[in-house]
């Protein structure tokens, strides 16, 4: 790794508040590109980063993830420049391919529920943990990340409410139901203490006693969900931790939430992040338009 990306991520850290998977994706896609451009951060141009967009379109990567490597390289490259590294920006005036629109894959209620249901009656332990994250996460909305760093201060079980930290260190609290704080006090008596090695202490709501982190990763979240799922019959393809705040975020909406309250809830800097859930037509929905459209009551003209 070069000096100028060493401290490129440490002032993201430090000065912008930046999550370390955020941190780690920056690194990942900034050395891919310098690697792939076998060039040094002072000699970048702008044919240098067009070169990088034509090549990762011929490898076929999504148009999401040219986006996301790109947007790396724009904060990179603002850096080089205010540390005068590079005279000026190589990143204007970029054409980046067109931003499919993706809707968002999401799970109906009864598929959470047998999702939980199969994990609770589960012998092993971690997927009974997994039964805890489902219902947690279906009923708040949080992201992965977030659940996997919840720290179990967090929780004020009085008022049933959770303190998040989330993107940008931004907090946030979101409300939980009544029997999901009842289900976390459960976890916590009867079934936490297992993921902790012992004579030791944990912070974190979910600890693990193999992560390096000392809580549950992403990635071991992601394989027992995968399994789980097939296990439940339930198609694999459909089911990502992530699916579960789409799911959270899609039951709000067919229940006519208010969009600015599932904003807050989501933590989304964006209303427009939060629009994209409002592609959910419940059948009331549908059967409430035919009703009320001006044009359903009028008299039909006969044909002559």
């Amino acid at each position: 790794m070069t000096d100028e990306l060493s401290l490129f991520l440490e002032k993201m850290a430090a000065e912008n508040g930046v999550a370390e998977n955020t941190l780690s994706a920056y690194k990942t896609d900034i050395l891919q590109f310098l690697r792939a451009q076998n060039i040094k951060p002072s000699m970048i141009t702008t044919d240098h980063i067009s070169s990088f967009i034509r090549l990762l379109s011929q490898k076929s990567f999504a148009t999401r993830s040219i986006h996301r490597k790109i947007s790396a390289l724009k904060d990179f490259c603002k850096f080089l420049v205010e540390e005068k590294i590079l005279l000026q920006n190589p990143t204007f005036d970029i054409a980046l391919p067109k931003r499919e629109k993706t809707l968002p894959k999401f799970l109906t209620k009864e598929q959470i529920l047998c999702l939980k249901e199969c994990a609770q009656k589960h012998q092993n332990k971690s997927f009974q943990r997994i039964a805890v994250i489902i219902g947690l996460m279906f009923a708040s909305g949080l992201r992965v990340s977030e659940m996997a760093q919840l720290p179990l201060s967090s929780i004020n079980h009085t008022k049933r409410e959770l303190t998040i930290r989330g993107k940008g260190q931004k907090e946030r609290i979101v409300f939980i139901d009544h029997e999901t704080n009842k289900m976390l006090e459960d976890y916590i008596l009867h079934l936490r203490d297992f993921f902790i090695k012992q004579n030791q202490k944990s912070i974190y709501l979910f600890p693990s006693k193999l992560s390096a982190s000392g809580h549950i990763t992403r990635d071991t979240f992601f394989k027992d969900l995968k399994k789980l799922a097939v296990e439940c019959g339930i198609s694999p393809v459909l089911v990502f931790p992530h699916t579960l705040r789409h799911s959270f975020a899609t039951n709000l909406i067919s229940h006519k939430a208010d969009l600015r309250s599932v904003q807050k809830m989501l933590g989304h800097a964006n209303i427009a992040t939060t629009e994209i859930y409002t592609h959910i037509t419940s059948p009331d929905i549908i059967q409430s338009v035919l009703e009320k459209h001006p044009l359903q009551h009028m008299p039909s003209r006969d044909k002559k």
